[in-house]
């Protein structure tokens, strides 16, 4: 436990043995010591986790009155406080580290740690960060009689009555409890054993909701609490409520956590540096801690939230800048002879134009390559936006400069995809081409022959044997595959380039894994999800970021309406109307975030449904996430061939499946989704020469679905959508970091545009002074940083 410091400790006890001398008379301070008190606290910020484990300070935090004491209270009340002064300015820190695990916290047995497991928490450590996901509010403490119905309140009241009684057919307790201002009544349903746990004038705390019953206020099931020489955990303040899981109870979790602040929080290291917390005007650790487990009121729950959530801002730009810099300059990278004039040649040979979006990217794309540094870039670009041609040019730029170049995609049919864009774009400069098996060579292309090959798990054997060969003597100069591309007996004679597609769908591993089939090639990231500047500085740190914010001319909009449920029979009519014209429609299932299996099922009956009721007449398929990686590339196949006429599917569909001959999308329940998430919907159609529609249907939406839904209708830049999606969602929602390879943020929220900036600034600042983080100043903060890092890494 952290004392105060010296001076204020020493003023503090010199004023309280004046209040002695002058017999508890209230005289020793002008205004009285309850005003004393709180200023005094308030003033004297280090070793807040006194204040809030010293139960006669808190008493007084609390709404408790020294001047509403009587003599022998406040005697009672000052010999207390006395005494704690009065202890070591550090109390003995409990036996073992914080790594111990969280079975030696006292009151924890093996079964409750067990149980915690499952809470993700294993060690001390983890329980000290196993915040509170809410907080009730019951530090509004009353008298019995300005009790007012309706809202939560605490009263300190003396047990009068408690008895067991029946309530309908639960044995319940009731008990009449009260104060100097009158009494009130309490009933806890199926709760008995309290009757005999309320002892008759015992004073203990209530806080709850207050009802009224017959004239009569009454708490319905309230925290409480004996009133003793101990601080309150589960009544009268802001009470924190932690997650649960099967077999763990508030008030025991409650107990537990405080049991390990209590015995471990003066061990937690203090990690920042003493001028980046003085800058930034953060809170001490230990105080950040304790504040976000148990605050004195509002103001300092959020200072302590500020404290820890800059704590992982910081330390995650602290890991991107170092991952930019070990890609950079771990060894140095191949820079290429750009030659512009081939750059035109194929550009001024596609049968379209660029737009000036791509210009520029193309531009910062090949300054890049220049250089001796490895390139490390993040491409984004809305859905249409033209990202393919960017990177075929990338591409390119490697084959003439002798190297290989490799795309890797999440999924099958994107890598085809990729591969036949490939096959159409060079077809436009190449005099001829042929294709064997899954090998296209182009004749002439910059004065060379250039062969491109696919590379994925559903490869016949030999196929994929005969592949990894060409690959690893060179005669393969551009590879486009999925996973099996980072795969053992992929070897390349001299990998220059990678490009990854849809990176959030990939974990860090993976990235790092084909980056490492080569000497330190220059690497491409592409993705079609519009992320945030704040949240591409959170993500991809580590990367420049070249964004393609102009879509290609003649691109129809895409028509969008939110639909009621009274409009679903239109909607229907409308998609049957389209498949006798010859288009092709998607038709999402709802989301249901609790679990995978019920909204597998739920599919899978709605393509019961759909197909004997609705659509007897025409040919659905049925897509989700539980099907094998085979059947999903069949259907997928099925339905861009034109086999089927409606593709039934949960969520999987997000991102990949290009089929220019689909018109419609619908989107069940869609106010469960995100913006982007429908915006990536909304994506899949429109991508041939017809009108394209996007029906969101929603039954009964919430006031934030609504806006959801709203912003869907109007807006038809992707950039803006995830902007507003990301004011709306908030803290994590918006894009899980678990897939990036970065540390979990559980106390950041991804729109505190301020704070990241704030701590992307200090880690800039701290990495050009110290980047290996070996100063001695900066010993707790690289163990700190190598420990958040190492377990990142660990779980991804």
């Amino acid at each position: 436990m952290t004392q105060p410091s010296v001076d204020s400790a020493a003023t503090f006890r010199a004023v309280l043995n004046l209040e002695v001398k002058n017999g508890y008379a209230n005289r020793a301070v002008i205004g009285g010591l309850d005003k004393y008190v709180a200023r005094w606290v308030s003033q004297c910020l280090p070793g807040h986790d006194f204040f809030m484990s010293c139960p006669q300070l808190k008493t007084l935090l609390l709404g408790a009155s020294y001047a509403e004491m009587s003599i022998h209270e406040r005697n009672k009340w000052v010999g207390s406080v006395l005494q704690e002064l009065k202890k070591p300015k550090t109390g003995p820190p409990a036996t073992g580290s914080l790594d111990s695990p969280v079975a030696d916290i006292r009151g924890v047995g093996q079964a409750i740690a067990t149980r915690l497991t499952k809470l993700g928490i294993v060690s001390i450590r983890d329980l000290l960060y196993f915040f509170p996901r809410r907080f009730l509010d019951f530090s509004q403490r009353r008298t019995v009689s300005s009790l007012e119905t309706g809202k939560e309140q605490t009263v300190f009241v003396d047990v009068w009555e408690a008895r067991q009684v029946m309530l309908g057919r639960m044995k319940s307790t009731e008990a009449v409890l009260g104060d100097a201002t009158g009494n009130v009544r309490a009933v806890w349903f199926n709760q008995p054993w309290l009757a005999r746990q309320l002892k008759v004038n015992a004073k203990v705390a209530l806080s709850g909701r207050v009802g009224e019953f017959n004239y009569v206020k009454v708490f319905e099931n309230p925290e409480w609490e004996v009133v003793d020489d101990k601080e309150l955990l589960h009544t009268g303040r802001l009470v924190p409520v932690y997650p649960l899981t099967g077999g763990l109870f508030p008030k025991s979790v409650r107990a537990i956590v405080r049991n390990a602040l209590d015995g471990y929080l003066c061990s937690l290291p203090e990690f920042l540096p003493p001028p980046v917390r003085q800058r930034c005007g953060l809170m001490d650790l230990k105080d950040a801690v304790m504040q976000a487990h148990y605050p004195l009121d509002h103001a300092s729950q959020n200072k302590a939230r500020q404290r820890l959530a800059f704590d992982e801002l910081f330390l995650l730009q602290l890991g991107v800048l170092s991952r930019k810099r070990d890609w950079q300059e771990q060894q140095p990278g191949r820079g290429f002879q750009i030659e512009r004039k081939d750059i035109n040649g194929f550009i001024g040979a596609l049968p379209f134009k660029l737009t000036s979006a791509q210009d520029r990217v193309i531009d910062e794309i090949c300054r890049d390559l220049g250089r001796d540094l490895p390139m490390s870039r993040l491409l984004q670009g809305d859905v249409g936006s033209g990202k393919t041609v960017v990177a075929t040019v990338a591409l390119l730029a490697a084959v003439t400069n002798g190297c290989q170049g490799a795309l890797m995609a999440p999924t099958e049919i994107l890598a085809e995809q990729h591969f036949s864009t490939l096959h159409r774009l060079l077809s436009a400069i190449s005099d001829e081409s042929s294709r064997e098996s899954n090998i296209y060579t182009f004749k002439d292309i910059m004065r060379r022959d250039i062969r491109v090959a696919l590379l994925t798990g559903s490869l016949a054997a030999r196929e994929k044997s005969r592949t990894h060969g060409l690959i690893k003597s060179g005669e393969v100069d551009i590879v486009v595959g999925t996973h099996a591309l980072v795969q053992k007996g992929v070897n390349f004679a001299g990998l220059g380039l990678a490009v990854i597609d849809e990176q959030h769908r990939f974990g860090v591993l993976q990235r790092s894994a084909l980056k490492q089939k080569g000497y330190n090639p220059h690497l491409l990231v592409m993705t079609a999800t519009p992320i945030p500047r704040t949240l591409a500085l959170t993500l991809f740190g580590d990367l420049d970021i070249s964004t393609i914010d102009e879509m290609p001319a003649g691109r129809q909009a895409i028509k969008t309406r939110w639909l009621k449920l009274e409009d679903r029979r239109r909607a229907y009519n409308f998609i049957r109307k389209q498949a006798r014209e010859g288009r092709q429609s998607f038709i999402i299932c709802p989301l249901i975030e609790e679990s995978e299996s019920l909204e597998v099922k739920a599919a899978v009956a709605e393509h019961k449904r759909l197909s004997g009721e609705v659509f007897p007449d025409l040919k659905l398929g049925l897509l989700h996430g539980r099907m094998k990686s085979a059947d999903k590339e069949a259907v997928m196949h099925a339905f861009k061939d034109g086999a089927l006429d409606i593709l039934v599917s949960t969520s999987v569909v997000e991102v990949g499946i290009d089929v220019p001959n689909a018109t419609v999308m619908l989107v069940e329940a869609a106010d469960r989704f995100g913006l982007s998430q429908l915006h990536q919907f909304r994506g899949r159609v429109g991508r041939g020469e017809s009108q394209s529609y996007c029906m969101l249907m929603s039954e009964n939406p919430s006031e934030y679905g609504q806006e959801r839904l709203r912003a869907i209708e109007e807006l038809t830049d992707g950039f803006a959508l995830a902007e507003k999606d990301l004011e709306l969602r908030g803290p994590g929602e918006f894009f899980g970091t678990r897939q990036s390879g970065l540390p979990d943020l559980k106390m950041a929220r991804l729109s505190d545009t301020k704070l990241l900036e704030m701590a992307r600034r200090e880690a800039v600042i701290l990495f050009e002074k110290d980047p290996g983080l070996i100063a001695v100043e900066n010993e707790l903060l690289a163990r700190e940083y190598n420990r958040i890092w190492h377990k990142s890494v660990e779980n991804n």
